[in-house]
């Protein structure tokens, strides 16, 4: 046979094997680096965007945490209001039992009694005065447990008041202010 030498061709293809695989190397690297490229666009387009949008999104909380705080601004104004209403209806209802109460304090009151100091202190009343004698200041003080606007009277101090007589005494005293405990009374029994 013959001899038949391919070593130039062979070398030929591999050196246009080599020359192609560079060409597709280099060509899949510029697709690589474009897609990349791409990629990372896309990416810094998209973070744009959530920005703005978390921007947006800061502004309109912003604003609605102000709208937040005007509304807890009138709750507190509206509150105080309130309050304030209730408290000149309270007044305004309770103007009328400073009348009832010394009104009853002086059908209560027992001749040969007089009455020296009165003091409100909450609900409770202290009253100090000079009596003819310790009898009169029983009669008030029953009087007083029988009144509609009064409750428990309690005697806390008595001397004598030989200034005033021979068997008068200083007293001093305190009892509830109830308001009408017999209507309360009438209420409860009729529930």
């Amino acid at each position: 046979m013959a001899k038949i030498n391919l070593l130039p061709w062979r070398q030929e293809y591999r050196a246009q094997k080599q020359k192609e695989f560079q060409q597709v190397a280099l060509l899949v690297v510029f697709v690589a680096a474009g897609c990349v490229f791409g990629w990372k666009s896309t990416v810094n387009k998209q973070l744009d965007n959530q920005h703005d949008r978390n921007q947006m999104l800061q502004v309109k909380i912003n604003a609605l945490n102000k709208q937040v705080s005007e509304i807890k601004d009138l709750k507190k104004r509206r509150q105080e209001l309130i309050d304030r209403m209730r408290v000149i209806q309270e007044l305004q209802g309770n103007r009328p039992l400073a009348v009832r109460y010394f009104d009853e304090l002086v059908q209560a009151t027992p001749e040969g009694l007089w009455l020296s100091t009165l003091k409100r202190e909450g609900s409770s009343l202290k009253i100090s005065g000079i009596a003819e004698s310790n009898n009169r200041v029983s009669s008030f003080m029953r009087n007083l447990d029988q009144s509609d606007w009064y409750d428990s009277p309690n005697l806390t101090g008595v001397t004598a008041s030989p200034a005033f007589g021979e068997q008068a005494s200083a007293f001093q005293l305190a009892v509830n202010l109830s308001g009408r405990k017999k209507e309360n009374e009438h209420a409860t029994e009729a529930n």
